[in-house]
């Protein structure tokens, strides 16, 4: 194995722990969000600011880490990222009041954008060195640290949410810090720029402004579905008169469904194809879906939200590749783009609700689907040599 391979290797398992992390601590935020409420005495317009917070400061985080983003710069960002989102965990247990939740929750979203950003910038640089597509299974990585994080907060249900954010946010952070010196060697600077594509030493930039828009929206497009199914899908399958641990089960098929799909990813694109393969999963979602929300059958439904899970996994990891070309700016746009998706999505949806109905609302992340398999073509398509 030569010396680039071992680094490849390494910096791949690294960032698989990063992606992990976050997924561990986004899950055991949101499963024990009712405790936080309780804890704090707050209302539901009042728990609303404090997520509107988190979001904001995410927003703030993944501009500002796009800004500060540089190969040499890549180590600190992720050391300092992971261990202060960690840290802010752990904080936010110890909040018991509205104000000190905003404050603690403004520092979380930034240090939560600040993690996304340098992660999927050095994850583009780590496959650009490995020279065969990983982004996938790092992405997947995160999904399986989300599905470990929720289990971790149902076995310790009978724990104060206060004891369970400090020590694994004090667990994580020292992971995080103990890492560092590791992290600190894989500079990045020894890794080859993008293979594909004219770059900025050719005297242009390497995305046009009109592409990286388009990655946004349909990276928007793809997290608005993901918001529909983390939010709406046990509430849909409730309207079909499903018992509460079926309704559950239906968003746990979907995410079962989407770490799946991404630990199979790399392999699709690298066979078939990014193009391809992004195309042919956002047909399976759109119709998946469709099928799923048009039908009064339980087992339609739990399948239609599997496949949705299934088709839509890797099209965030394959745009984020994409948007890697033209720098950790490009990743930050779309990462911002795709987000306002996901946070806007849910409230959509809930408004066509009440003026349609639920099934109906939720043709509109199938229709989005639809749209993403339409014009992933050409957002995905290599430049012209």
């Amino acid at each position: 194995m030569t010396a680039a391979s071992c680094t490849a290797r390494r910096s791949r398992g690294l960032l698989t722990g990063y992606f992990l992390g976050l997924g561990v601590v986004m899950a055991v935020w949101g499963a024990r969000m009712p405790a936080v409420q309780h804890a704090a005495h707050l209302s539901t317009a009042d728990l609303a600011l404090v997520l509107l917070a988190a979001a904001l400061g995410m927003v703030a985080g993944l501009q500002a880490g796009g800004r500060l983003a540089r190969p040499a710069s890549l180590p600190a960002l992720l050391t300092s990222g992971a261990a202060g989102l960690a840290v802010c965990l752990a904080l936010l247990g110890q909040c018991d009041s509205l104000s000190s939740l905003l404050t603690a929750a403004v520092a979380f979203g930034i240090a939560h954008g600040v993690l996304d950003v340098a992660a999927n910038s050095a994850a583009v640089r780590c496959q650009n060195a490995a020279g065969r597509p990983i982004m996938s299974s790092l992405h997947a990585a995160y999904s399986i640290g989300a599905l470990g994080g929720a289990a971790l907060a149902a076995v310790t249900a009978r724990t104060t949410h206060s004891t369970l954010f400090l020590v694994t946010g004090l667990v994580l952070a020292g992971t995080a810090l103990a890492a560092a010196p590791v992290t600190r060697s894989l500079n990045g600077t020894d890794q080859p720029p993008a293979p594909a594509g004219p770059g900025p030493g050719a005297g242009r930039p390497a995305l046009s402004s009109a592409k990286l828009w388009l990655l946004g929206a349909l990276a928007a497009a793809t997290l608005l579905g993901e918001g529909a199914a983390a939010d709406w899908a046990a509430v849909h399958l409730h309207s079909l008169d499903a018992s509460a641990a079926v309704s559950a089960a239906a968003f746990a098929l979907y995410s079962a469904a989407m770490a799946l799909g991404r630990l199979t990813g790399d392999r699709l694109t690298a066979t078939f194809g990014t193009p391809v393969v992004v195309r042919a999963g956002a047909i399976l979602a759109a119709a998946g879906l469709a099928t799923g929300v048009v039908t009064s059958s339980t087992p339609l439904a739990l399948a239609g939200w599997a496949l949705f899970g299934l088709g839509l996994s890797i099209t965030v990891p394959c745009l984020i590749t994409a948007a890697g070309v033209g720098g950790p700016r490009a990743v930050a746009t779309v990462a911002v783009t795709g987000y306002l998706g996901l946070l806007t999505g849910p409230a959509l949806i809930g408004a066509l609700a009440t003026v349609t109905t639920l099934s109906t609302a939720l043709l509109l992340p199938a229709l989005l689907a639809a749209a993403v398999a339409a014009l992933s073509h050409r957002a995905l398509e290599k430049p012209s040599p």
